[in-house]
């Protein structure tokens, strides 16, 4: 099937793909059963560079962009994996490499891109605040060469997994700053070193494989070599891991969508049912050129937000209304891909209620789509804020 942007990044599709067939539904299915981590898997990308995809090449990176990090994404979920196992490591390296120091990079990039650590996990969320992240209750409070956190964060992913995490705290109290957005600051944590001195991690177990958890500070310590960039200014430097976060779900949506399609679109050819092909009915028909239709449309904003994204250019917008009609189009693709295949749909060999399942959470995380539609009605729109 050719679809608008196939052709493009050939030679990192066909290399991402020959890696992806190593691992077939089979091992995907296995490690949902078990409810595991698909740690061969991400070995095997590190192994082979996609993981430094990022990291420039000073640092023994591959020294790409965005745009090629959303190529390898979307090749993972189409080939009928999840990249949500190892996604944080894409949208969390930017953060580092755009406003880490000097110091910061040479420290951590080389061994990321070498696979010795792990930069999987960003701690945001909060239980009390959600997406209203100006407003989280997490604080670092500076005693001479170090910070000290008290607080909690929710929906903390790949903890397990990972070496690093990005941090983000208030250092200056709501109370005490001019905007809400100020008085944030980031910082990178080494997760054994903080499980031993003050974070304990309590696991959530979801509808989805996705490890997930419960973060409890208490009186952490964390080197003040460790903030990111400038005191107070946390909140803008997020946002580059944020808009990479969504432009990226964006990508795997796609890819999410195009198994889907590829899945119900064989299936109608061969199930025959009353003497003819299921495909040939118009209401099995209609619902798959819809969904298509969706998904070749979203993917044509998930390159938009790329290009934006690696000009250094305001991107926010795009990056939101990507996420939106990507998962909103994986998620038509989805429920033909289910409702065409009957009941076979629900029985686990075939995997489509696994990515069903895993599709789904886009509707809700990073951000839910009522947040997008709120913020492009306000800030493209003009409309008055509605919260």
């Amino acid at each position: 099937m050719q679809t608008i942007g196939s052709d493009r990044f050939q030679d990192i599709r066909d290399a991402v793909r020959a890696l992806c067939a190593d691992f077939p539904a089979e091992y995907h299915r296995k490690v949902d059963e078990a409810r595991g981590y698909p740690e061969d898997f991400v070995d095997a990308l590190t192994k082979a560079g996609w993981m430094a995809a990022l990291i420039p090449e000073a640092y023994g990176g591959s020294g790409l962009g965005l745009t090629e990090a959303s190529v390898i994404m979307e090749e993972i979920n189409r080939a009928g994996g999840n990249s949500g196992a190892c996604h944080g490591q894409m949208y969390n390296m930017n953060t580092l490499v755009r406003h880490g120091s000097e110091e910061q990079r040479k420290k951590y990039l080389p061994r990321i891109a070498a696979g010795e650590l792990r930069l999987q996990s960003m701690g945001v969320t909060e239980p009390t605040t959600g997406t209203d992240t100006t407003r989280i209750k997490t604080t670092a409070v500076k005693k001479g060469d170090r910070y000290v956190v008290n607080g909690q964060k929710v929906w903390i992913s790949r903890v397990q997994h990972s070496d690093l995490m990005i941090l983000l705290a208030r250092t200056t109290p709501l109370a005490e700053v001019k905007k809400k957005s100020e008085g944030l600051s980031i910082f990178i944590v080494d997760i054994k070193e903080a499980m031993a001195g003050g974070m304990a991690v309590r696991p959530i177990l979801n509808m989805v494989n996705h490890e997930t958890n419960e973060l409890f500070f208490d009186n952490l310590e964390i080197p003040a070599e460790n903030l990111i960039g400038e005191e107070g200014q946390g909140f803008k430097y997020i946002l580059t891991g944020l808009n990479a976060e969504r432009t990226l779900i964006a990508a795997e949506c796609i890819g999410d969508g195009y198994w889907f399609i590829d899945k119900v679109t064989a299936y109608a050819k061969e199930r025959v049912v009353f003497g003819r092909p299921i495909g040939q009915n118009q209401g099995v028909q209609f619902p798959i050129a819809e969904a298509f239709i969706e998904v070749e449309a979203a993917n044509l904003m998930r390159f938009e937000a790329c290009r934006l994204y690696d000009a250094h250019q305001p991107c926010g917008t795009q990056a939101n209304m990507a996420k939106y009609l990507a998962a909103k189009a994986s998620w038509e693709a989805a429920n033909a891909c289910l409702q065409f295949h009957g009941g076979f749909g629900f029985a686990c060999e075939y995997d489509v209620e696994r990515k069903f399942r895993e599709t789904r959470l886009y509707q809700v995380a990073p951000i839910s789509t009522n947040l997008i539609l709120s913020h492009v009605a306000e800030h493209v729109l003009g409309l008055p804020r509605s919260f």
